[in-house]
């Protein structure tokens, strides 16, 4: 029992350590990546090839004043930041990355899931309210707005998973992906259009352009993190950052295969002394990551190359488009799988 608390532990410290140390490379390769789609070079002055620009913005940010509006209140405006980074990591906590290398395995992890990404525009609503500013509480209006709009695309799109795996734990809707002998048994090619659906989804669950009317600039001045400064807007900058690259994860999990490698059962047929070796579970560490990784890549790229929607679009997109074939591919996998089983 001991042994089992201290590995969880250890395993806690890690992922906390990865996602801190992530957050920071994703910074800079954001920066990197728009600087060589904007034909510029981006950081290249503090340290070789700019790589220590990202502990120069940490250290600015600790060192700048934190100021409260005056007639802000003082409480909340310090609490919003703090929850959305206790609820990025406690999403961070759900991901496997292996088999048995998951800091929550939970029989219920995909609804825990949903309840974190629903709860996270708490954080962003409180931080508009609180500031006592106009474009502010504008911006917290709208990320409550746009989240309820998107969330219900996003969970009928998880259901559809469910529905396929016949479980709500994120680590046996990877195993049921391993079917086959190829990547033709990941949920991409059972499920394409929950796939579709789930990752426009998560691009409005983070405020990630073309969805990021909560903080339009041009609009609404900085919108939510308007009157934050210091480390609590580095913060809720932070917490942008993991929310994006757990996001990645998330679509990884649940359509990509998670962590599992391409041709896996072949590999293991061809080499049988890798099953269940710890070089197998490195190479399903790394695999995860590198998948993770490219939609990282896709988060940044589409940022730097679609422009944001209207209001009135997100929300026709939203309630007029995706609710709706969400809702069908839902019924029909449904009528598909229990068709499938009287069989």
């Amino acid at each position: 029992m001991a042994l089992h608390w201290y590995w969880s532990v250890l395993l806690a410290f890690t992922v906390v350590m990865f996602f801190l140390s992530s957050a920071a490379i994703l910074v800079y390769a954001e920066r990197k990546v728009s600087a060589a789609m904007q034909n510029r070079l981006g950081p290249n002055r503090v340290g070789p090839l700019g790589l220590f620009q990202p502990v120069a913005d940490v250290l600015k940010l600790l060192l700048k004043e934190n100021i409260v509006p005056y007639l802000a209140n003082p409480f909340v405006h310090s609490l919003a930041p703090f929850i959305m980074i206790v609820i990025a990591f406690s999403a961070a906590a759900l991901i496997p990355f292996a088999p048995g290398v998951v800091v929550a395995d939970l029989d219920v992890g995909v609804l825990v899931l949903l309840a974190l990404t629903s709860i996270s525009v708490y954080g962003i609503t409180l931080a508009g309210w609180s500031s006592n500013n106009k474009y502010s509480l504008l911006g917290g209006l709208r990320s409550a707005a746009q989240m309820i709009s998107y969330e219900l695309s996003m969970g009928l799109a998880v259901i559809s998973v469910v529905l396929i795996a016949g479980s709500f734990n994120l680590m046996d809707i990877v195993e049921d992906q391993a079917g086959g002998m190829s990547f033709l048994g990941w949920n991409l090619f059972r499920n394409p259009i929950g796939a579709i659906l789930f990752i426009v989804a998560a691009f409005a669950e983070c405020n990630r352009t073309p969805f990021d009317l909560p903080e339009a600039e041009q609009e609404l001045v900085g919108g939510f993190h308007t009157e934050y400064s210091g480390m609590k807007f580095g913060m809720f900058f932070l917490a942008e950052y993991i929310n994006f690259f757990v996001a990645s994860f998330i679509i990884v999990t649940l359509f990509f295969g998670g962590y599992l490698i391409p041709f896996q059962t072949l590999l293991i047929s061809a080499v049988p002394s890798l099953d269940g070796s710890l070089l197998l579970g490195a190479m399903q560490i790394g695999t995860v990551i590198l998948k993770a990784a490219f939609f990282a890549y896709l988060f940044i790229w589409v940022r730097w190359t679609l422009p944001r929607f209207k209001y009135n679009q997100l929300m026709t997109l939203g309630w007029k488009y995706l609710l709706p074939i969400s809702l069908v591919n839902a019924i029909v996998i449904a009528l598909g799988i229990a068709i499938f089983r009287m069989f």
